[in-house]
């Protein structure tokens, strides 16, 4: 008989916390809910987060607020909202490197990318263009990648490139032109993308493969685009070639940035902010500024993980072709 009363009692329990769950799911959100980024303000990921911020503070009724937390290629924020707790009001907005380059390289993340997250959507997949500063001296003769590949192979180890740290796929790209082209390249690290941005303008480095943030700066004649990363031209720069037109056909990266909760937050929350996030992402307004930032790019729950693992495999072999290691 006692066996039996601890069993209702144990059921009893598990169904109230079911109806916790539920009845906090239900009333989501009814505080500001914070999205942390591991990027500095004025990169891709910063822009679409607050641009999605803003569209679902609008069709949600309650403030979604940017925490930047930069550093460690956004392994610092990953990690925030890993430990975060499960109830849908820390949100990491990421890229590709952070979830499915850095798990690769680095051994004390202190987070996986599938097992201490619940992946929400996927917001925009987005090419990167690689830009030289027409006013860096040491470029002053360059003018296509042909030429860039020439002078790194004349001079091994002059020339540098940017990245947005170390692992980020900005620096996979770079490491996987010098390994085609056979060359050798310096890599040089940045908090983030407009940290890297800026030094190539300084003319501290001399190329980096940059985000579409740098378009304008190319449009104006401060930068000057020599290739798209990946097979497609971008639509903004309709007569800048890809890598792969020239020479590299099996040159093609791009990176999405994508939504996360904690894992373990409940599956009402999580749904419903994948509908809410897919329905701004149509709204014409927000689709107009998102697509300045990438190609629109949302999807399930469910295929965003299996987006994941897919990516995974693939980063895995293009970083043991590259051969990039980190010191841990």
């Amino acid at each position: 008989m006692k066996l039996f009363k601890k069993i209702a009692v144990t059921s009893l329990f598990a169904a109230l916390a079911g109806i916790g769950v539920t009845a906090h799911a239900a009333d989501y959100p009814n505080q500001p809910v914070k999205l942390v980024v591991g990027f500095s303000p004025g990169s891709t990921i910063d822009t679409v987060a607050r641009i999605i911020g803003e569209g679902l503070s609008q069709r949600m009724g309650t403030t979604f607020v940017v925490d930047n937390k930069t550093g460690a290629n956004g392994a610092i924020a990953a990690r925030t909202v890993a430990q975060a707790k499960p109830d849908g009001y820390t949100l990491l907005v990421s890229n590709s490197s952070s979830i499915t380059v850095n798990p690769l390289l680095y051994s004390d993340l202190q987070y996986h990318p599938l097992k201490n997250f619940a992946p929400i959507s996927t917001v925009v997949s987005v090419p990167f263009v690689l830009a030289i500063n027409p006013e860096n001296k040491r470029m002053s003769s360059i003018s296509s990648l042909k030429e860039l590949v020439e002078a790194a192979s004349k001079d091994p180890g002059r020339i540098t490139y940017g990245s947005a740290g170390n692992g980020n796929l900005m620096h996979l790209a770079g490491a996987q032109l010098a390994s085609m082209s056979k060359t050798e390249m310096v890599h040089v690290p940045y908090r983030g993308a407009a940290p890297m941005e800026a030094a190539l303008l300084a003319g501290d480095i001399d190329y980096g493969f940059d985000t579409l943030s740098g378009v304008p700066l190319m449009k104006s004649g401060k930068l000057k685009p020599l290739a798209v990363s990946t097979k497609e031209r971008w639509r903004d720069l309709p007569d800048v070639p890809s890598v792969a037109e020239q020479g590299y056909p099996d040159f093609d990266i791009s990176f999405w940035v994508g939504t996360f909760a904690p894992a373990g937050t409940p599956k009402e929350i999580v749904d419903r902010l994948n509908t809410e996030i897919a329905a701004v992402a149509k709204d014409p307004k927000i689709q107009q500024k998102l697509m300045a930032q990438g190609n629109v790019l949302t999807q399930s729950p469910e295929g965003f993980v299996e987006k994941i693992k897919t990516e995974l495999d693939q980063n895995q072999e293009l970083i043991q072709r590259a051969n990039i290691k980190i010191e841990k």
